[in-house]
């Protein structure tokens, strides 16, 4: 599996297939049997701190401290990459409808999928890796996330995109991979996998 810098690459499959599992240790969250991976030409074993620290994950659960308020969570992200000026915090929240000043545990599960989401890219990073990103989200933040991502995009960010949706891939991704059963069945650029009709 190969991904360009500067793409945004799709990762589709059943429930079941895989998808989690790889993202998990690509981030260093499981330890591999075999095999080896790069990330920015780095070795993921060897310099996992350093290349998480360019890395923006959302989970496709998010579980947080249940205390904090959403201002409370992000701000506390953003002090971990050095960031000060929370201007950005409220631009996104604005942009996503979130009441930051709302306990954790009482938002709804799109709510604080939308925490995740503002948390993932706060920091900037070169890579967004996006676990089943939009469960939970309603049909217009879907549209207000697809244009944020794409905005991203441009600005530089190579994004990784994992559901089991094909039509979301097919509307944001470049290329895709398909994955079945822990295999990799097929790589193929978007347009190519809308004439085969794959299923």
């Amino acid at each position: 599996l190969e991904i360009e810098q500067g793409e945004i690459f799709g990762f589709i499959g059943p429930n079941g297939a895989g998808k989690s599992t790889t993202i998990r240790t690509l981030l260093g969250l499981l330890i591999p049997t075999s095999g080896s991976a790069n990330i920015f030409g780095k070795d993921i074993s060897k310099f996992g701190p350093e290349i998480r620290k360019n890395i923006g994950y959302l989970p496709s659960e998010v579980n947080y401290y249940d205390e904090m308020s959403s201002r409370e969570l992000l701000e506390y992200h953003c002090r971990f990459y050095g960031i000060n000026d929370y201007s950005e915090i409220n631009r996104l929240a604005d942009l996503f409808e979130l009441d930051l000043d709302k306990q954790i545990t009482d938002l709804s599960f799109g709510n604080k999928k939308k925490c995740g989401i503002l948390q993932s890219i706060l920091h900037k990073p070169k890579l967004l890796i996006l676990d089943e990103p939009t469960s939970g989200l309603d049909p217009l933040m879907k549209n207000v996330f697809f244009e944020m991502l794409e905005d991203e995009n441009k600005n530089g960010t190579t994004i990784f995109f994992s559901s089991h949706i094909l039509s979301e891939v097919q509307n944001i991704c470049h290329r895709a991979a398909i994955i079945k059963k822990g295999e990799i069945i097929a790589t193929e650029n978007i347009q190519s996998l809308l004439k085969k009709q794959m299923k």
